[in-house]
């Protein structure tokens, strides 16, 4: 004996929006113009104006003005000094040269008499970079840091820095009581203040 299937249909409830406002004739026209000339739409805009105009600005009078900066703020690049010995962090090792998606950083270097690497040219290519900071992240000696240097515009198309314009210079390292790089990515000294406690209990 075959089984009845019961089919059910399910109802659904549509709800339809008049969008048509269009006038029907001329009296109707003629009413719709009267009520947007001479009826509160008007008195609602002076309104808002007149309440835009004497609230506190939203922008500021650049270049006489600058916003503060996040302390995360990406820009061009600084060479950091040892502020021991005054000597260069970077070692000269290429990593950020092959990592830079951009191919904006090149890096000569040679030899010395000790063995060791000597860097001859540190150029950055300020035109093609993307400030993305992966040169920062994997530089082994916090040699290479993103600065905060607001205005990073040129009249230039290709726009080359030489190291000499990147590397810190060490009276002003020492004087302007520069702070040590934690490294690309590290927290800020508030952030355990800033961290809410796990419930234990949900």
């Amino acid at each position: 004996m075959e089984e009845k299937k019961e089919v059910v249909e399910s109802k659904q409830d549509y709800y339809f929006v008049k969008t048509d406002n269009t006038p029907k004739n001329a009296f109707d026209s003629f009413k719709r113009t009267l009520k947007s000339t001479v009826g509160l739409d008007i008195l609602k805009g002076l309104g808002l104006t007149i309440k835009e105009f004497w609230s506190k600005p939203v922008t500021v009078n650049y270049p006489l003005e600058t916003q503060p900066l996040s302390p995360r703020y990406r820009a061009v690049h600084n060479l950091q000094r040892m502020l021991e010995s005054g000597s260069e962090r970077c070692i000269g090792c290429g990593l950020c040269e092959k990592i830079c998606t951009s191919n904006c950083i090149r890096i000569l270097t040679h030899e010395g008499d000790d063995g060791r690497k000597k860097i001859d040219s540190y150029t950055i290519n300020l035109g093609r970079c993307i400030y993305c900071g992966l040169c920062a992240e994997v530089c082994p000696e916090l040699a290479i840091v993103m600065g905060n240097r607001f205005e990073n515009a040129s009249q230039q198309r290709a726009h080359f820095g030489l190291k000499e314009d990147f590397l810190k210079d060490m009276e002003e390292a020492k004087f302007h009581n520069q702070a040590e790089f934690d490294g690309f990515g590290s927290i800020r000294p508030s952030a355990d203040n800033e961290v809410k406690q796990t419930p234990l209990d949900y």
